[in-house]
């Protein structure tokens, strides 16, 4: 636990050395194809830096905000595109609109207060999930799998709600397109479309009618998705892909597809209109089937789970001791003064 938190810090070193580059001497390069190549070895650093660790936990959350969300912000950079454009004022801003999934607010009045109680509960319930663990014994495999990824999500969101932003999972959604581009981490859908989805949909509107045109952007950025999450999984089991993942992708966006060409039928939408709590258990049940089928098999062969869940007992006890031995310091120092 120690060697990783000591290579943890180190990466993050690199990274703001990285980003102060980006920040001083890209940024006076001309935008496009010039600035690209001068960032492109900070874009290859990012991407073999998860390498670095045998943590899944800290593999998982530097892949996120490094080998993610950094490269894919710099590289809009590069053409004065995304949320680093216009420029930051300020170093510090900089490095966290690039790492972090955090943007400039349009209007700086409108009220942002953290989701104190959102953050609270979501942390109960983590914590309520930890304690079923000691009764793995009598869970169905299926069911168990499904607290995993369940604490998974609340992980990554609480880490992300530090960060102000708003992410929802399941409840409220009523459609594919809904779930995946307004529901499910709201962060990585706005990147991808301004990374894929918008370049992709202006070459097929050359070749096909405006209202066509948005397919080949959507099947694109659900593709995109789905080689990240293969490298992801990478930096997760180091093992070699399985392809799985991708077509766990594909899937969802062929159908979103499909569910969009349907809505510009007004006919159909009108004949078959369903109700939102219906319109809710299809689309949460056809995300969680595809999900265990294609989406966690990788994960659960390579028992990249039960690492994690190993690393987090380590991560407590790691906590538990540091903090008794702080604690000791302070008691030994409490006496040393009364003493004097």
């Amino acid at each position: 636990m120690e060697e990783d938190l000591k290579s943890f810090i180190k990466v993050w070193v690199y990274g703001i050395i990285s980003i102060s580059y980006c920040y001083y001497i890209a940024t006076r390069i001309r935008s496009g194809v010039p600035r690209l190549l001068s960032i492109f070895p900070v874009l290859v650093l990012f991407l073999v830096i998860p390498l670095s660790f045998s943590s899944a936990h800290l593999s998982l959350y530097t892949t996120f905000s490094l080998t993610f969300l950094a490269n894919f912000k710099l590289i809009l950079f590069s053409f004065d595109k995304g949320p680093l454009i216009p420029l930051p004022t300020t170093l510090g801003r900089f490095f966290c609109f690039t790492c972090f999934p955090i943007k400039a607010q349009e209007n700086p009045n409108s009220q942002n207060h953290f989701p104190k109680r959102d953050v609270a509960v979501k942390v109960a319930i983590v914590g309520v999930l930890l304690h079923l663990y000691g009764y793995r014994n009598n869970l169905s495999p299926t069911l168990l799998l499904a607290l995993y990824f369940v604490q998974l999500y609340l992980e990554i969101d609480i880490v992300a709600s530090f960060f102000k932003i708003a992410v929802v999972i399941f409840l409220g959604s009523t459609s594919l397109q809904d779930f995946w581009g307004r529901r499910w981490n709201l962060m990585v859908p706005a990147i991808l479309r301004a990374a894929v989805y918008a370049p992709m949909r202006q070459v097929s509107e050359r070749r096909m009618s405006s209202g066509w045109g948005l397919f080949p952007g959507v099947l694109a950025a659900f593709i995109v998705s789905g080689l990240y999450h293969e490298l992801l999984f990478y930096y997760l089991t180091r093992e070699m892909p399985t392809w799985e993942v991708t077509w766990y992708f594909v899937l969802q966006g062929v159908c979103t597809a499909a569910e969009i060409a349907l809505k510009k039928k007004t006919t159909v939408t009108q004949r078959w209109q369903l109700t939102p709590a219906v319109s809710r258990l299809l689309t949460v049940g056809f995300v969680f089937v595809t999900g265990v089928r294609l989406f966690a098999p990788q994960l659960v062969r390579s028992g990249v789970l039960e690492r994690y869940k190993y690393e987090e007992v380590l991560f407590v006890d790691f906590i538990k001791q540091k903090f008794i031995t702080l604690l000791g310091i302070f008691l030994t120092s409490v006496k040393s003064f009364n003493g004097v």
